[in-house]
């Protein structure tokens, strides 16, 4: 490992240090190309001979195999196993603990230039593999290859702007110097930080929570989701390949209510990372605020939950472009973002030609193995397959079904779900309240703009949302009164990058992190202020009463 750092670390000083050029947004992938289409055929076929694999839990520079083991299956081959992880236990979350705790005391003081050093150097990595990284999604969790190029594509971005952040915050400065001091501010690393990512950007989230704990000088202990641990393991070796010192990150994988909980619980816990649904989240937020004996701080959560996101269309819209982007939110990766959209809120004026284009787009859209790069895949489990055909059949209900409205038979013997429709839909509605996570839409007719952002804002969640208008006024009238964290004017709900659109939501979809934004890494560390007092030879001694000041 250190062979590979000090040859990274002197490439990128002999070429000019990369880090202080202007951050630039990973390029897509264009599979029309047919050489990026043949390396993506490759990487598959690579990958597919390293299914089944085991990996350890990796603590500090302990491997450690468990009995119980979690397997990672492939969702459109439920048959299929890609990986074997071990299960951490509730006797190992000290054990994690105290391989986060020694690497901290080093790693906290290691130079902000080195730590952003090595977030660039995973980016380089994840670029020369970038295609390997994409297939492992695609066999994991039924990405296809867009879905899964721009997952790798978010994780290059989020290292190199928060290596680009964290050397920012380290050079800011008060915005008062008094005379006779000098007075400095510092961002300082919090502690030992739980990352506990989801399934849906099992890299890029996962990646982003934990670059971004790291990179401000903290350790972490990694728990990632039952549904994708193979891709955790992959990134947590691609970790130790640039450099990164044992125990600055510990691989962990284990069950929520086993190995999470505890690991939320322990009162070395400085901080929890957490990206998931509102059920979960708010659980771990009420075990976070309960004060362990020996427990010196208030734990700090960074909840990223769930979304109900809706796409208002007006009757000024261009109709083709909100249907594209209505289609494109609501089925992309099978509706598995928080950001998808799930309901269309249409002005009653073009509801019904809405809604005919919109059947006939959904008709259109290509279900099946994602091996086979087709427009949607699988949902993620068996667990999910069933809650969501469920919904179905509740919103059969509650609406007038449009399109879809079942199981997707004809794609295979994966969990696959027919992309469906369901209209004229009460905005009370449970479909129009609850979080699916699936391919499920449903429509809501509105009798003017008001009506529209009233329903808009009528769930408990606030994370995105679009409208679709060419009235300046209504725009304007959003902006103000569209309660979600990320709005988007004529264009889809989805695909927020880094940089460009700092990304988390209000309400019950969390605590606004703003990931991939310019306040994310404030959230990983703590400000101290420093004043010296100075005088014409320099700093020197003073007696702290011996003059009056403000009491604070």
């Amino acid at each position: 490992m250190a062979t590979v750092e000090t040859t990274r670390g002197t490439l990128s000083h002999l070429t000019g240090n990369p880090l202080h050029k202007p951050f630039r947004n990973e390029p897509l992938t264009n599979f029309n190309n047919p050489e990026n289409a043949r390396r993506m055929r490759e990487a598959l076929d690579k990958v597919g001979a390293e299914l089944g694999q085991e990996y350890d839990i990796v603590i500090g520079k302990q491997l450690i195999k468990t009995d119980k083991k979690i397997k990672s299956i492939n969702p459109a081959r439920p048959a299929q196993i890609v990986g074997i992880v071990q299960e951490a236990q509730q006797e190992h979350v000290d054990i994690a603990m105290k391989s986060a705790l020694s690497a901290f005391q080093t790693w906290r003081f290691t130079p902000v230039e080195r730590r952003a050093q090595l977030l660039h150097d995973v980016a380089g990595i994840l670029r020369e593999r970038k295609f390997e990284f994409a297939a492992w999604m695609v066999y994991e969790v039924g990405k296809n290859w867009a879905e899964a190029d721009a997952d790798v594509a978010e994780t290059i971005d989020f290292a190199e702007f928060y290596a680009r952040e964290a050397l920012r915050l380290s050079q800011v400065e008060t915005p008062v110097q008094l005379p006779g001091e000098h007075d400095t501010l510092m961002y300082i690393a919090l502690g030992v930080g739980a990352v506990i990512p989801p399934w849906n950007f099992p890299c890029a989230i996962m990646a982003g929570m934990t670059m971004a704990s790291i990179v401000c000088g903290n350790t972490v202990v990694m728990k990632p989701s039952h549904d994708s641990p193979v891709i955790a393991a992959k990134f947590f070796e691609a970790l130790q390949e640039a450099g990164m010192p044992d125990g600055v990150a510990n691989f962990c994988p284990g069950t929520g209510t086993g190995f999470g909980r505890g690991l939320v619980a322990h009162p070395q816990t400085r901080f929890i990372a957490f990206t998931g649904s509102k059920e979960v989240g708010l659980d771990v937020n009420q075990r976070a605020a309960i004060t362990q004996p020996g427990q010196k701080w208030i734990k700090r959560t960074i909840l990223e939950m769930g979304g109900k996101d809706s796409i208002v269309v007006e009757h000024d819209a261009d109709l083709d472009a909100a249907v594209e982007g209505v289609v494109q939110s609501a089925y992309g990766f099978s509706g598995q973002k928080c950001s998808a959209c799930s309901r269309a809120i249409v002005d009653e004026r073009i509801y019904d030609i809405f809604v005919e284009r919109l059947r006939e787009r959904v008709s259109r859209i290509a279900v099946g193995d994602p091996l086979e790069n087709k427009d949607m895949g699988p949902v993620v489990s068996e667990k999910q397959y069933k809650k969501i055909l469920e919904y179905i059949e509740i919103g059969k209900k509650e609406g007038r079904l449009i399109a879809g409205g079942g199981k997707a038979t004809e794609a295979g013997d994966g969990y696959y779900i027919q992309p469906t429709v369901i209209a004229d839909v009460s905005p009370t509605a449970r479909i129009a309240q609850e979080e699916i996570f699936g391919p499920v839409l449903t429509v809501i007719k509105s009798r003017n703009f008001d009506d529209a952002l009233e329903i808009a804002n009528n769930t408990e969640f606030g994370l995105t949302g679009s409208l679709y208008s060419a009235s300046r006024e209504k725009l304007e009238r959003a902006r103000h009164q569209f309660h979600v964290g990320n709005l988007y004017f004529n264009r889809k709900s989805t695909g927020a990058m880094v940089g460009a659109h700092p990304f988390g939501g209000f309400n019950m979809s969390g605590t606004d992190s703003k990931a991939g934004g310019p306040d994310y890494l404030l959230l990983f560390s703590q400000a101290k202020s420093v004043a010296e007092k100075v005088g014409d030879a320099g700093p020197v001694t003073h007696n702290m009463h011996s003059q009056s000041e403000p009491s604070r």
